[in-house]
């Protein structure tokens, strides 16, 4: 292969597993994270406190941490997103506000407005907003977006439930080829660390397999580029605002 020196962190696909886990926003981020402008922007941070709103979030996050460490502070939108308020007039077998009885290995953050709890177990994540006075053992009043405010939650949030196969096979593969290309390898380099060296033995001359692998370079380029943002139910970019070259998946 051509530059050796630039495979080291794409090319083993077992590095990359732990996105077929992810839901939407968690895959917004891994997107995001990749932008050479955000990555400017946090080294700035210092001088540009009011950039993270120019990628939709309250406050910029380090773009070193991938989607399990990383604690990415969105703007509120994203019908995954469950509001936990303090039931102001409870029936008597009211459910009851239990930190602990949530499954999952469970993250604490402050967006710079509220308190969100998140809950990830393997293929599934959940987020909530703590509303100011809910504390444990309390009993609690779910609300979802355009949903309005119920007792309990009839099912569990929208984006919290696992991916399906194909789906989460193609994010690994997009995220990949972009962590290549960004590397500077060739589509054939891309194609022969995704799908191996004997797929790419007759390159040249397979254009389906060569076509495949230039659809999920684009693509990747496409979801840093704004496309994140849909995935983190996020409005889209201004033409000429903040990112000149932003593209569409």
């Amino acid at each position: 292969m051509g530059n050796p020196h630039h495979l080291a962190h794409w090319y083993p696909t077992a590095a990359y597993l732990y996105i077929l886990g992810l839901d939407a926003l968690a895959l917004a981020w891994e997107y995001l994270r990749r932008h050479p402008d955000y990555r400017l922007d946090w080294r700035r941070r210092a001088r540009r406190p009011d950039a993270a709103q120019r990628w939709g979030l309250r406050l910029l996050e380090d773009p070193a941490l991938d989607a399990r460490d990383a604690q990415p502070a969105w703007l509120p939108g994203h019908d995954a997103v469950v509001q936990l308020y303090p039931d102001a007039d409870p029936p008597i077998d009211a459910e009851r506000f239990t930190l602990w009885r949530i499954p999952g290995h469970k993250q604490l953050l402050h967006d710079g407005k509220g308190l969100m709890l998140i809950a990830r177990s393997p293929g599934h994540w959940q987020r909530f907003v703590l509303a100011p006075g809910l504390v444990d053992g309390m009993a609690v009043a779910y609300a979802y977006r355009g949903r309005g405010v119920t007792h309990a939650p009839d099912t569990p949030a929208p984006m919290a439930r696992p991916r399906p196969p194909p789906a989460v096979l193609l994010e690994l593969h997009t995220l990949q080829a972009l962590d290549a290309s960004l590397a500077g390898a060739s589509l054939r380099e891309v194609g022969e660390g995704l799908f191996g060296a004997d797929a790419v033995a007759d390159w040249y001359s397979d254009g389906g397999l060569r076509s495949k692998v230039r659809r999920l370079v684009r693509r990747g380029d496409a979801l840093m580029r704004g496309g994140y943002r849909r995935l983190a139910q996020l409005p889209p970019l201004e033409k000429g605002r903040f990112d000149h070259d932003a593209k569409r998946p």
